[in-house]
């Protein structure tokens, strides 16, 4: 299955100003890969790439004031199967952890694993037998705590906000399943990207990027999302890291305002010659 991605994103900048930007697929991806990325800003502005300490594409420009229009586009392969379900993978001891995966054991900004969501977490998972099906049963408890409401969405609301509050869009989401997963000794990240209506009933609201989250398991990272709770086609990762503070596609070192927000992730048919 080829699956064609693509947005168009405007800010407008009262002054010239930095940006880095995280708008590229992530490098696991270049194999998949069948039309290449092009990241174009209008006016034209040069755009230096590197790579964070999570392994994340990004970039660097400084852009004019005015309005700056960001578009990018790509065709990828995908499998066509739904996310990866091994319900026999086992939780792997923290002590047998490898060094790089123990971050995502830690609290972060949005994810406060050192608050009273662990004892939480232990209470109501401690019965729940180890490796993916406790992960399962904490997916389905996020899923069914948390009302999605977009209107209601906020950029400072953390994990034990969202506990509390039960209400949130798929960010938040995340985010209190990543906590509860750290609480309970499961690596967790967080994860960008594209996710289209592919195998399921188109959506009314307008399309926009999608958070979900991974766990390392028996040795490798797994996709739960807790938002729609059941396995999804044609993930399309941009960014993956310990929280949403950590794959912001933008991060502007000054005034900006949106002016233009449109993304699209479709089924991508080759035309006929």
């Amino acid at each position: 299955m080829l699956i064609k991605v693509d947005f168009e994103i405007a800010f407008e900048f009262p002054e010239p100003t930095p940006i880095a930007m995280m708008m590229y697929l992530h490098p696991s991806r270049d194999p998949t890969v069948r039309s290449p990325e092009r990241l174009t800003l209008t006016p034209s502005v040069a755009v230096s790439q590197f790579t964070d300490g999570f392994g994340n594409r990004c970039g660097r420009a400084f852009v004019p004031a005015g309005t700056v229009v960001f578009r990018n586009e790509a065709v990828v392969d995908d499998c066509g199967l739904p996310d990866l379900q091994v319900f026999h993978a086992r939780q792997t001891l923290v002590q047998q952890l490898p060094d790089a995966v123990l971050v995502y054991l830690l609290a972060s900004r949005y994810c406060e694993v050192d608050s009273e969501l662990k004892d939480i977490a232990w209470a109501l998972f401690k019965s729940t037998q180890s490796g993916w099906p406790r992960v399962q049963a904490v997916s389905d408890f996020v899923h069914q705590h948390i009302q999605f409401d977009y209107m209601q969405a906020r950029a400072t609301r953390t994990a034990l906000d969202v506990y509390r509050e039960r209400v949130g869009v798929c960010r938040d989401y995340t985010h209190l399943a990543i906590t509860l997963c750290r609480c309970l000794n499961i690596p967790a990240r967080y994860c960008t990207g594209y996710l289209g209506d592919i195998g399921v009933p188109p959506s009314a609201s307008p399309m926009d990027f999608s958070a979900w989250m991974e766990v390392y398991l028996d040795g490798q990272w797994y996709s739960f999302d807790p938002r729609n709770n059941v396995p999804r086609i044609g993930r399309v990762l941009m960014a993956c890291g310990r929280d949403a503070t950590d794959v912001a596609l933008t991060t502007t070192f000054g005034m900006s305002k949106l002016k233009i927000f449109n993304i699209g992730t479709i089924e991508y048919r080759t035309p006929n010659v």
